[in-house]
This record gives structure tokens, sequence and C-alpha cells, in this order.
């Protein structure tokens, strides 16, 4: 895209679930700033008007349904098509579900992974050509401290963030000699209303043999819009980290009291504990060379 001398070439976003929650939050955050574009997504556009107070031409509305690949193509060839570059991917879409892992629907966690992690590894797949030509750009996966720790009556909910966690961890690594950044978001419950009417749940029928589990249900639906975070800081923090600490971004950026202290609490039991498993886990090795002599 041609500019001025002098002028500064506007950045394109383009975020997906941009009707509730997160995505909600940072398309507001995006629409208001001067030198952005935003290509706000979802499946219904009628649910996106809320950004029409700032639209100056800045603003690119379009449906995207992310299980569609044929919807996820056209929506990135449209916005290089308008604003010639795609500079940032964040990928916003998604749900939550709640159950026991017994009695999971599996029809509802099959649709879960379709929109968790392969509508999140389409849009990823789709723009990565855009950014290798442009040898730049930043992938945003919005995941959760659920993908750091499983927890009861969010087993696969979990499962889906731990695929995510897994697949942009590679990723990051692959598309480094691009110049194409990767970054983790990995929230703890905020007021997005996630637990209430924008996830699904399934009460178990076996409360007497499943109680940590039915207390896990009843808990979050209890503390649906009481959590302790702030989705607009959220979404300033995210919108800081990608302008201002570009060269130094974060491939794991918890989001939340609970998130980082429950990860640091884990990780440290885990490093403890797998220090203590080392001589059991390298004697499965064959011997080394040197022990041989």
């Amino acid at each position: 895209m041609a500019t001025k001398k002098g002028q500064t070439m506007k950045k394109t976003w383009l975020l997906t679930g941009t009707s509730t929650g997160f995505g909600r939050e940072l398309a507001e955050l995006l629409a208001q700033q001067p030198d952005i574009n935003l290509v706000a997504t979802a499946r219904n556009t009628d649910k996106l008007s809320y950004l029409d107070q700032y639209d100056h031409g800045q603003i690119l509305k379009l449906a995207l349904d992310v299980t569609d690949q044929q919807q996820v193509a056209a929506v990135v060839e449209q916005t290089v098509a308008k604003f010639g570059t795609l500079d940032v991917l964040d990928n916003n879409a998604g749900f939550g579900y709640f159950s026991t892992f017994e009695e999971a629907d599996e029809e509802t966690v099959r649709q879960m992974f379709e929109v968790n992690v392969w509508g999140l590894v389409h849009m990823t797949q789709a723009v990565l050509p855009v950014m290798r030509r442009q040898q730049a750009g930043v992938i945003i996966g919005i995941s959760s401290d659920a993908g750091l720790i499983g927890e009861a009556a969010l087993s696969f909910y979990s499962g889906t963030k731990f695929a995510v966690e897994g697949l942009f961890e590679s990723l990051a690594q692959e598309v480094a000699e691009d110049q194409i950044k990767v970054m983790l978001v990995e929230p703890s419950s905020f007021r997005t209303d996630w637990a209430g009417r924008s996830s699904q749940k399934k009460d178990t029928d076996f409360p007497k043999d499943y109680q940590k589990t039915d207390q896990a249900l009843r808990e979050y639906a209890q503390g649906a819009g009481t959590e302790a975070g702030n989705p607009k800081a959220a979404a300033a923090t995210i919108y800081d980290q990608v302008v201002n600490h570009a060269d130094n971004l974060p491939l794991h950026l918890p989001l939340g009291e609970s998130a980082v202290t429950r990860a640091q609490k884990k990780y440290a039991d885990l490093a403890e504990k797998f220090t203590a498993l080392t001589p059991l886990a390298t004697a499965a090795d064959f011997p080394k060379k040197s022990d041989e002599n």
C-alpha cells in the first residue's frame, strides 16, 4: 500500500470472534487507534454495530465461521485486498464446555475442537503466506490457564487449550526465521460471560460419585459475572505488548493473578518431581558410550 513520504503505513489487525468477550474488547480498543486498520469478524456481523461509532473507513466487518475454510480464505483475501497488509492475527473465536469426562456429549466436544483448535489452525495457516511474504507479522492464540493446568469439569476444554499451547509453541520455532512472532494469551477467569451464556454445561447424573466435579460446575455457574479478571485491562495489555514490545513479545502471556500464580506452582512442583525422577527416566535410555568404557 502506497504512503506519502514520511507517513507510516497503518498496521492491519484481523480478529476472529469479536461479537463478545476478549475479541469485542480488543476490537473496540483497536477501532479507536488512528494508526490501525481493523478487520472484525463474527458469525453474525449485525452484532458488530458497536464499532460503527468509530468507523471512518479503517474498519472492515466480515462474516466468518472459523470452521468454514472457504470463509477463512475469503476473509484473508478481502483483508489484503482492502488494506494491503495483514500484520496481526488474533485468534479469539472459541467456546467453553463443562462436564465430567465420563458424561461429556461427544458431538459438542467435537464441535468445540473444530472451533477452538481447527478454526485457529486454519486461520493461522491462511495468514502465514501473507506474513512470510512480508517477512513480518504477529500471530496471537487466545489460550487459557486451562491450557496450562487441567481441572475437574473442564477436561475437554482443557484438551483444546493444551492442543493450542503445543501447536503454537512449535509454530513459534518454525516461523522465527521469517520474522513472525507468536504469542499465547493464557487468561484466568475474566468477566467476559465465558462461564455464563458463552459456554455449554452438562450437569452430572452421579453427583455422589463426582462430588468435586459437581462442586466445580456449580461454582463456575454461580461465579459468572463476578470473576476477578477485567477484560478491558486484558485487551489493553495485549495491545500494548504487540505495539510497544514486539521485539520482546512473550510466547506465553498469562493474564490474571491466579493464572500466573497457579502456573508458577504447577511448574515448580513439576520441576521438583522431574528432578526426583531423573535417575528413573535416564535408565530407560541405552547406555552412553562413556558409560560403557
